[in-house]
């Protein structure tokens, strides 16, 4: 566990399509101030979506079997984790982004308990369309994503939501609104 902080830590969730790497990247391109706390997956780089370290799971294995992350957690058939460089900053005062995963919400919350939940989230309809376009998954990938986009937090877990359903700069601004309090 990390030493107390006094920087503010927001952990991004929300289904896949909602837009949580647009928003992010536009909120750190509106304030240079923010850390988007970068992952390590367990999946090539591919160009698209949020800047992360690539590893073969392998790799990720032995980077946990390390002590390498202070959070990590499996999800769509990938491993994800978060190295205790990128949570520094929170010692700084700054301002750190996570995205994360709704199913890592317990771990992250026992570790940082002051950090605040936020939900990214939009129409089934426009997030069917935004996983369509870019084009990572097969269509049977993009059933279950959807089947999962109506899980919720549970109950009685105090979280701020964002709704990504207009175009980007509505969005950044709503998640940037969010952000500031």
């Amino acid at each position: 566990m990390m030493a107390a902080s006094t920087g503010k830590l927001f952990f991004v969730v929300g289904p896949s399509g909602a837009g949580k790497d647009t928003l992010l990247a536009g909120a750190l391109a509106a304030d240079p101030s923010l850390h988007w706390a970068q992952r390590v997956i367990s999946r090539p780089q591919t160009g698209q979506g949020e800047p992360f370290e690539p590893c073969t799971e392998a790799q990720f294995q032995a980077r946990l079997a390390a002590g390498d992350f202070a959070l990590h957690w499996q999800a769509h058939g990938l491993f994800y984790g978060v190295r205790h460089a990128q949570l520094a900053p929170l010692a700084a005062g700054q301002t750190v982004l996570l995205n994360g995963s709704r199913g890592a919400i317990a771990q992250a919350r026992a570790a940082f308990p002051q950090m605040q939940i936020l939900m990214i989230t939009a129409p089934v309809a426009l997030l069917a369309q935004r996983l369509a376009a870019r084009g990572r998954e097969s269509s049977k990938d993009i059933e279950a994503r959807l089947a999962r986009a109506d899980l919720g937090l549970p109950d009685g877990l105090p979280y701020i939501e964002v709704c990504n359903d207009n175009a980007p700069e509505i969005g950044i601004a709503r998640l940037l609104q969010a952000i500031r309090g």
